[in-house]
């Protein structure tokens, strides 16, 4: 991964386990990903961004990250969702705020059916 999809990996995750709180298991997830990945600094970058406004963070990446992930390919962009989907069901469940904020995104990045075929799965 390069440092750019670094920073997309961690603020992807960063924010949706930001949409309704950061629990504990969120907080290790996200902790070893970065060790996993070589990405400390991209994960303090996303908290950082996260934590300059909580309120509008999913929306202000939201917004970012759709500058971004319009150039990646639909299989790369079918695999940051899938991603996501796949950490957040680490804790053994996804809450209707992230699953929500999972659709939007789908949405954004014209992959909502195919986030809906894995959820089905």
């Amino acid at each position: 991964m390069n440092p750019e999809e670094k920073k997309v990996f961690m603020l992807l995750k960063a924010v949706i386990y930001h949409y309704h709180g950061l629990d504990e298991t969120e907080k290790l997830d996200l902790e070893q990903m970065s060790l996993d990945h070589q990405a400390k600094d991209e994960l303090k970058w996303a908290l950082d961004f996260v934590a300059e406004d909580y309120i509008t963070a999913f929306d202000r990446a939201r917004a970012y990250l759709n500058t971004i992930i319009g150039d990646y390919t639909k299989p790369k962009r079918v695999d940051l969702i899938n991603m996501v989907w796949q950490s957040n069901n680490l804790k053994g469940y996804v809450t209707e705020m992230e699953a929500t904020a999972m659709l939007k995104l789908a949405k954004d990045w014209n992959v909502e059916r195919e986030l809906i075929d894995l959820v089905l799965r």
